[in-house]
């Protein structure tokens, strides 16, 4: 049996979950920004993609060293992508720490207000794609942008287009129409040109191929080469999440623990719906000794 690591995407942040970590980290990265990256995690400073995405990579590595044992698979959501590179061994955290800033920068810049994601519950996928054709147009843009489980999407778009759709679908009986914490319009057409400017960057760094396994969170399947890891790392941004199919492809390969890392435990409960057997736990709220005991004995289990 195997073990996956999960890491959080935009939307997961929350005020001084930097405060909560080792110091080692947050030194090595505030060396590398030129920074002090205890200034990224206040309420006001989480107002700023770039902030955000930064805080989501550095939580997520400093986690996955407290753990200080290595699981078989990796995987993230979105921004989260980018530690799952790092700790699977295919990207430095230095340049990781470079190309987040520049990648939170760009998709800020790219649609500074007016736009954003929205979270739809209670629907069927087919259901949701139907009144997206209903609103979608050159003056109200909006897309499908995360499956996150069977009756669980996200859009994105402009906000009087994500307003349309929610209202239809709250009127075919969605249980919940939430605007998300994510100021800008995640995985959909709207950001292929940040996307290609970040790629032009991607193109500067080296890459290895990962030690882990590494499920790519739109492909939902893993990605071996490092050409293969540079275009799903800089093009995630403008491709719709498949969290649903990345957690049960998972599942497929034979895991059978899954450790959420740090913030939140959201990944946690979009994955019971998957894992019929086996443990899903998240770090935030576990003690550590515990989640090393977890991957241990996982380890240990003959498939």
């Amino acid at each position: 049996m195997s073990s996956l690591l999960v890491f959080p995407g935009q939307g997961a942040q929350q005020p001084g979950m930097l405060h909560r970590l080792p110091r080692e980290t947050l030194i090595e990265a505030s060396e590398v920004l030129g920074e002090d990256v205890l200034l990224l995690d206040s309420a006001e400073a989480l107002q700023s993609t770039r902030a955000v995405q930064l805080c989501l990579l550095i939580a997520g590595v400093a986690a996955s060293r407290q753990l200080s044992l290595k699981a078989d698979y990796v995987a993230g959501l979105s921004i989260g992508a980018y530690p799952a590179a790092v700790v699977a061994g295919a990207l430095s955290f230095s340049d990781a720490l470079h190309l987040v800033s520049l990648r939170g920068e760009l998709m800020q810049q790219a649609y500074p207000q007016g736009y954003g994601m929205t979270a739809i519950i209670g629907l069927e996928l087919a259901t949701v794609e139907s009144l997206l054709a209903q609103v979608h147009s050159l003056d109200t843009p909006v897309y499908l942008a995360n499956i996150n489980a069977d009756n669980q999407v996200v859009i994105a778009g402009s906000d009087s287009a994500m307003k349309a759709v929610a209202e239809l679908a709250k009127g075919r009986g969605a249980g919940l129409a939430k605007r998300l914490a994510v100021s800008v319009p995640s995985h959909c057409p709207l950001l292929e040109t940040p996307a290609k400017i970040l790629a032009e960057a991607f193109a500067k760094v080296q890459l290895k191929r990962p030690t882990l396994g590494y499920l790519s969170g739109t492909r939902a399947r893993p990605v071996i080469t490092p050409q293969a890891l540079r275009d799903d790392l800089a093009f995630n941004m403008c491709r719709v999440v498949d969290w649903r199919g990345t957690v049960q492809s998972a599942y497929e390969r034979g895991v059978r623990l899954q450790i959420e890392l740090p913030p939140g435990a959201v990944l946690t409960g979009l994955a019971r719906r998957v894992f019929e057997q086996g443990t899903v736990i998240a770090f935030d709220g576990a003690r550590l000794d515990t989640l090393q005991a977890l991957l241990r004995e996982e380890g240990h289990r003959q498939p």
